[in-house]
């Protein structure tokens, strides 16, 4: 069975609940991002997708998590400044979440999707089709400018 998030509801950067359904109609790449991470670089990689692909129909949806290594302790406000200022990074932020333990939304139905299973550490990728199933999913290690990832967006974009 595939595993859709379109009513799954997520609380944004200034604490509103919104439904993913609301980015109906275009694709997703759901990350659980840290900024004191060794994959934190990926940062860039993440925004040029959104810089790249955005105007194609792609939204990258981050949302910060302290639960592997405590590397994301910092406030919402803080994370954003971080994001923007080091890589230059303003796609989409969330609040806080637990993407492990006792999970958070997008997280409780994301590791549903199979490869089931939690979340194994920050940067771990879902994309999302247009329709709001979860179509793949990309460990850390899988660069966001990897061949691999940019295909898979690109075909869910022509879906």
């Amino acid at each position: 069975m595939a595993i859709n998030v379109s009513d799954v509801v997520v609380r944004d950067a200034q604490g509103a609940e919104r439904r993913l359904g609301e980015w109906a109609g275009q694709v997703l790449l759901i990350v659980n991002v840290a900024s004191r991470c060794g994959f934190t670089r990926q940062y860039a990689g993440l925004q040029t997708l959104q810089d790249t692909y955005g105007p194609k129909g792609l939204a990258v949806l981050g949302f910060p998590c302290n639960d592997f290594g405590a590397q994301e302790p910092g406030t919402l406000s803080e994370i954003q400044e971080f994001c923007s200022t080091t890589y230059g990074a303003n796609f989409t932020l969330f609040d806080k979440v637990h993407a492990t333990g006792s999970k958070t939304a997008p997280y409780d139905t994301l590791t549903q999707a199979e490869p089931a299973g939690d979340v194994a550490w920050n940067f771990e990728k879902f994309l999302v089709a247009k329709d709001g199933s979860v179509i793949a999913r990309y460990k850390s290690n899988v660069e966001p400018d990897s061949a691999e990832l940019s295909a898979a967006i690109e075909a869910a974009i022509a879906a």
